[in-house]
Order: C-alpha cells, then sequence, then structure tokens
C-alpha cells in the first residue's frame, strides 16, 4: 500500500518505518529541510531506541522516502498519516495549529480519492473541523475520508510499541475506509477496535489521563507511607497482585511528566469544562503531581541544612529513561529550586544532557555517571536509566562530601545501600 505520513517526530518516524518494514511503500513529509537531509543521509532527529537501524534499513530497501513537498506526498498516497504535534497552549487546549495547517495543505493538494487518519493526540471533534476546512476549500466530498487512529506509543519503547501494538483503534463514519486501514495494520495481528470518530478522539485522552490518574494515586499513598512507617512498594506489590488493578503505572516517584500526560491531562481537563464538566478527580490529580516533587526536594533540603553552598549530583535529566525529550522533565523542577536556594549542580545523563543545557547552561554537566558524586553533599536519582542500576557505589561514596542518595525513583536495593554505607532516602519510606 502506498502510505504518507505528516509528520517526523517521535510518533511519525516510528510508525513510517514500522509500514515501511511491512513492504508498504513510504513517504515522509516535513517541511523542516534540514530533518529531510538528516533523514535521507540515515540519520535520526531523535533518540529513539532501534529506529536508526530501521531507518537505514528501509532506505536501502527502497521503502522508505522522505520529502519536504506535502504536494508529493499528497499524490503519493492513498492513506496519509497527519503525526504532527500538538502541544498544550496557554489554556490548557492542545495546540491544533500544525494539525490545521497540514489540513489546509492537504486541501490544496490533494488530487484523488486519500483517506487522511489523524494520528496526533487530538480533541474531540477535530475530525469534523478538518472535514470541513477541506469541504470550505471546494474539495469534493467523494475525495476524501477522515479516518482518527489514535497512537499510543510510549517513548523509549516507541519502535517496540508501534510493531507489537496492544490494540488498534479505528474511528471512522465510513466503513470502507475503515476496512482499508484493517487491511493496513493486519501484519501486526494486533486487536482492533472500531468505533466511530469522535469516541475514537477520546480514547486516546482518557487512556492517558486514567494512567496519570494511577501514578498520582500511588504517589499520594507514598506520602502516607512516609509518615506512617509503611513502605509503597510493598504496597503497590499488594495492590497490583489484584487483576481488576494490574501492577503497571503503580511505581511512586516523582511524579509524570514528558510530551504526553501533562498535556492530555490539561487538555481533557479542558475538553470537560468546555463541556459544562467540572473534572475534579483530574483537578486532584493534577494536584498530587505538582506537589510530589516539591515534596522530595524539601526532604533533602530539611536533611542536609538547605542548599545553599551546597553541591547536588542529578543522575538523570530526560523524563523518562530511553529519551533525549526533556518536555515536562522532573530534572528541570529539580534544577530550577536548587538554583534558587544557592546550590551548585553537577549533572549527567546519556541522553538529554545537551537539551538542558540549552535551558541552564550554567550548571555543570559531566561525562559519566560517577563524575556527578565530587565533592557532592547529596546525589539525587531524577531519571531511572538501566546504567544507574549498576553504579559502583563504592567508588561513588569515596569522592563525595557526603554519603547520601535520594533516590526519586526507587532504583537502588537496601543490599546495595548497606553495603556501600550511604544514608538512604526514597519516594514512599521513612527517612
Amino acid at each position: 500500500m502506498k502510505v504518507t505520513v505528516i509528520g517526523t517526530g517521535y510518533v511519525g518516524l516510528p510508525t513510517a518505518l514500522v509500514f515501511a518494514d511491512l513492504g508498504n511503500d513510504v513517504l515522509c513529509v516535513d517541511k523542516d529541510e534540514a530533518k529531510v537531509a538528516m533523514l535521507r543521509a540515515g540519520q535520526v532527529p531523535i533518540y529513539e531506541p532501534g529506529v536508526e537501524a530501521l531507518l537505514r534499513r528501509s532506505l536501502d530497501d527502497g521503502l522508505f522516502k522522505v520529502t519536504p513537498s506535502t504536494d508529493e506526498g499528497m499524490q503519493h498516497g492513498e492513506v496519509v498519516f497527519i503525526a504532527v504535534g500538538t502541544p498544550q497552549g496557554d489554556d490548557g487546549e492542545a495546540d491544533l495549529s500544525a494539525v490545521w495547517a497540514v489540513a489546509r495543505d492537504i486541501a490544496k493538494y490533494i488530487c484523488h480519492y486519500t483517506i487522511i487518519v489523524t494520528k496526533s493526540t487530538v480533541p474531540v471533534g477535530t475530525g469534523d473541523r478538518i472535514e470541513q476546512i477541506l469541504v470550505d476549500a471546494a474539495v469534493d466530498r467523494s475525495m476524501f475520508d477522515v479516518v482518527s487512529n489514535p497512537e499510543f506509543l510510549r517513548e523509549g519503547t516507541a519502535l517496540p510499541d508501534a510493531q507489537h501494538p496492544d490494540r488498534i483503534v479505528i474511528g471512522a463514519d465510513n466503513q470502507a475506509a475503515a476496512h482499508k486501514l484493517m487491511e493496513l495494520f493486519a501484519p501486526l495481528e494486533a486487536p482492533v477496535i472500531i468505533t466511530d470518530r469522535r469516541s475514537s478522539e477520546l480514547i486516546k485522552y482518557a487512556s492517558n489521563t486514567f494512567l496519570a490518574i494511577k501514578i498520582s494515586f500511588i504517589n499520594a499513598i507514598s506520602r502516607m507511607c512516609e509518615e506512617c512507617g509503611a513502605d509503597v512498594s510493598a504496597v503497590a506489590r499488594g495492590m497490583g497482585s489484584d487483576p481488576r488493578i494490574g501492577n503497571k503505572f503503580l511505581q511512586a516517584g516523582l511524579g509524570w511528566g514528558g510530551s504526553c500526560l501533562p498535556k492530555d491531562v490539561a487538555a481533557l481537563n479542558k475538553i470537560a469544562a468546555d463541556l459544562g464538566y467540572d473534572f475534579k478527580m483530574l483537578q486532584a490529580a493534577d494536584e498530587v503531581n505538582e506537589q510530589q516533587t516539591r515534596h522530595f526536594v524539601q526532604r533533602l533540603s530539611d536533611r542536609i541544612g538547605g542548599f545553599q553552598g551546597k553541591t547536588i549530583g542529578l543522575l538523570g535529566l530526560a523524563f523518562k529513561p530511553n529519551t533525549d525529550d526533556i518536555r515536562d522533565a522532573k530534572s528541570l523542577e529539580i534544577i530550577e529550586m536548587l538554583k534558587a536556594e544557592g546550590a551548585t549542580i553537577r549533572a549527567y545523563d546519556p541522553a538529554a544532557a545537551e537539551n538542558v543545557r540549552a535551558i541552564h547552561p550554567d550548571i555543570t554537566y559531566v561525562n559519566s555517571a560517577l563524575e556527578t558524586g565530587q565533592d557532592a553533599d547529596a546525589i539525587i536519582l531524577v531519571t531511572e536509566w538501566n546504567e544507574f542500576k549498576s553504579l559502583d557505589l563504592t567508588r561513588l561514596g569515596q569522592i563525595m562530601r557526603r554519603k547520601l542518595i535520594f533516590d526519586g525513583r526507587r532504583v537502588f536495593t537496601p543490599y546495595q545501600i548497606e553495603r556501600a554505607g550511604f544514608e538512604y532516602v526514597t519516594v514512599g519510606a521513612k527517612g
């Protein structure tokens, strides 16, 4: 099948490469000509494990191409996916300006019957608006169908998520268009949910905000554990063993961040408000999330007598491991708080350091996890990169001023800590 994907970010590029790997003829469209040149050279502008190797293989096979021309993309694709960013706007509502720009370009260049698929996370009614843009541009209604196909890719595992989806949601008002998409996705052998377009648009927001509520719930429980002497990991295991609850997203930590959960919670709250519903549960989850990092940093401040004149090492800067994405990363909140209180900061991340350097050029960036501990009064583990789990704590302790670890992701085991002689504080436990 001839497929066009408009947008080559964290969603568009892995999606396009998986389609190409399945034998489809795929053309990606991106108006950033520097990014187009990189991709044509087999270089990936994002950090996502496995993507670069698959890109090079797909280029060699001739099944993946990239262009800055929407005109060329519309001539090529039987199915055209819109996979551009929908960041959070000032009022919490999703900023759909990129989606509308793509819709106007599609209206300008559409030249044969095309199934237009919104892959981007968009509010309910977006498909209706795309249809209206095309109709207002005098595009004959028989020339297109607009379908919703929300993505469920996680940064850091986007490629395996695209290759082995746990479900595929297709929201279409035309059953022929829905079956065409089913044909495209059939080789993935995943369960398919066919529904109306508006329900499909709401599914992604409902899924992400439910996960945010689940994380906020266990973080609220962690605050209770710190006061009463219980261990939040034990509580989470007990809860997660109930199949009605499940153990995923029950890991207490510094709270949720990244490119999806914060903006999707804000967007669904705005959608609810526009519909006349006061979604208090979402607001409470957001409030718990806002408090979690500040509470954790305050515990450290209390422990070491404030940050003025202190050196703090940060292990991890990306919002999660296996990505260089720092959108709504907890590291940025922590850096702001530490700087405001006069701390000196030494930071390390295997992928995201340069992205943070662009925002905070005045802190020290080191080349290894071990170097964060040089003359440090404490270490904060912010992102649970695998390499941190095998960090030589004995060597780390030898170069620190005070052997104190604040583990924001519950990475280290009591055995590791006791053997190395560290003071240890973590989320959801006394200390």
